[in-house]
């Protein structure tokens, strides 16, 4: 039995870590997800597998912060117009950035206090998407390009 918290989230492992997605119901986590998923076999990934969707438990452990699917949900994600679909998954990954999903707030060029978040204790990179934005442009320039300038 996992006692790690259980946040309304989801996470696809990206390379060697996972790209965590959060954000209200209906903003596109599961779609998102899709996406990075679908990028890997389009090849603008080397590699995604889903981790979770919908639950996931997070854990810090040795200052990083790990992910795993909720036990019921692991291997499942939701397909809009299809229902739930079974896929390969990751039964663990270490978390490397937070995508928040569906903001009001969120700004074209962020400052930096905004660029961060911290999850259980652990500092992590946060990329906040406005709602009504596509968020896998932005999350694939992240993945892709070397840090922001100064």
């Amino acid at each position: 039995m996992n006692h790690a918290p259980s946040i309304h989230a989801s996470a696809v492992l990206v390379g060697a870590h996972a790209v965590l997605i959060q954000g209200p119901s209906g903003s596109g986590k599961s779609r998102l997800a899709l996406a990075l998923l679908h990028a890997a076999t389009q090849g603008l990934l080397p590699f995604a597998r889903l981790v979770a969707d919908d639950r996931a438990h997070v854990e810090a452990v040795h200052g990083r912060l790990l992910v795993r699917p909720a036990e019921a949900l692991a291997g499942l994600i939701e397909v809009r117009g299809l229902g739930i679909r079974r896929v390969p998954h990751e039964p663990l990954a270490q978390v490397e950035v937070l995508v928040d999903l569906g903001l009001l707030d969120a700004e074209r060029l962020p400052v930096q206090a905004r660029t961060r978040a911290v999850l259980e204790g652990v500092a992590l990179p946060r990329l906040a998407v406005a709602a009504g934005t596509d968020p896998l442009p932005m999350v694939l320039a992240y993945l892709r390009t070397p840090d922001a300038l100064p």
